[in-house]
């Protein structure tokens, strides 16, 4: 397992690497320089779970807010620099607890110098993020093409860089929009150094098309015990990007806690919306403080009670009224509109066995 031998970064009051827990990373959307938009974002990703947020710093205004909104959230501030090292060290001076830089975008020996001092002075962590993308010339001719080869020695080239500068306190990035081949960098990477990695199928797409390829990609690179923090990157509401995180996480046995949803796929015998009654018991636990129970959503009062055996609790639809059912047994026929109320009390009033 990768993850359990990496070497532990603090990232504000958060550590991650070194066997820690997986943690799960968004970006904000509004305009940095928008204080009150950005705080706002921000802490409604907190309560969704994200545990480290990362703002665009493209301006000497943007890096100066970055005081004010650190006053205002509880999650590490990371601050995303593309070019400018003069905004690199005025976020550091204004409160970030992580810098994301790519050192070939900074410049010369020497402006890579003073971002890596002005780090190394407040021992603020350095993520170093390649693209495929943005994947060197020389090295898209080294290995015929844009490959997982070529990005991994981009990055660990980066990584030299930094530590030849005597510092060492840094997370590496390397994504892609190819799924096969940010896998296939990944499991690389993994092999040839032991600072932690943050995982992500860049530009993964839409909410639809995103969540395809990022439950895809980050499932086969998560499985193998690689990753230290995690961000799905979509193209909607970063609160989507949490919410999927935090899926992927817990059906990989990497976090814990939650009520669980199943529900079963319509088919001919369903006589009850279960579409919409699935997603309304989806939304309604997501407020209810329990770990580890399994809640099942049947449309069939025929199969239900058998499918949703290995739940703790599940509701199963019929025409005009449905089950309650506990431990795959019936415990009361209740009438349609009453189905939700019902087992929504039930879980607020749950004992464990």
């Amino acid at each position: 397992m990768h993850r359990e031998h990496t070497r532990t970064v603090k990232i504000g009051e958060r550590v991650i690497g070194g066997g820690n827990p997986v943690l799960i990373q968004s970006m904000t959307n509004t305009p940095t320089e928008d204080v009150r938009a950005t705080v706002e974002q921000i802490q409604a990703l907190e309560r969704a779970g994200c545990e480290i947020i990362r703002c665009a710093v493209p301006t000497q205004e943007a890096a100066l807010a970055l005081k004010e909104i650190k006053k205002q959230i509880s999650i590490p501030l990371v601050a995303d620099i593309h070019f400018d090292y003069r905004l690199a060290i005025a976020a550091m001076e204004n409160g970030a607890d992580k810098i994301r830089i790519n050192p070939g975008n900074i410049g010369s020996r020497e402006r890579i110098k003073a971002v890596v001092d002005a780090a190394k002075d407040r021992q603020i962590p350095i993520r170093v993020g390649v693209n495929s993308g943005s994947l060197e010339k020389e090295l898209v001719e080294k290995y015929h093409g844009v490959t997982a080869e070529g990005i991994v020695e981009s990055a660990l080239d980066k990584v030299k860089i930094i530590e030849d500068l005597g510092y060492d306190n840094l997370v590496i990035s390397i994504k892609s929009s190819d799924v096969l081949m940010c896998a296939r960098a990944h499991e690389l990477i993994a092999q040839r150094t032991d600072h932690p990695l943050h995982v992500g199928i860049t530009e993964a797409g839409t909410l639809w098309s995103g969540n395809i390829k990022s439950a895809v990609g980050l499932g086969i690179i998560l499985y193998q015990g690689i990753g230290d923090t995690i961000r799905v990157s979509l193209t909607g509401d970063p609160l989507e990007e949490v919410k999927s995180a935090k899926r992927i996480l817990k059906t990989l046995g990497l976090r814990q806690g939650g009520i669980e949803v199943v529900s079963c796929p319509t088919c001919g015998r369903t006589k009850i919306d279960l579409i919409a009654l699935a997603n309304q018991v989806e939304n309604m636990v997501q407020d209810i403080p329990l770990d580890g129970v399994k809640v099942a959503v049947m449309g069939c009062v025929v199969n239900g009670p058998g499918e949703a055996r290995e739940a703790d609790i599940g509701i199963a639809g019929g025409i005009g009224e449905g089950l309650l059912i506990k431990k795959g047994q019936i415990v009361e026929k209740l009438p349609e509109s009453e189905l939700l109320p019902r087992l929504r009390r039930e879980l607020l009033n749950w004992k464990k066995d």
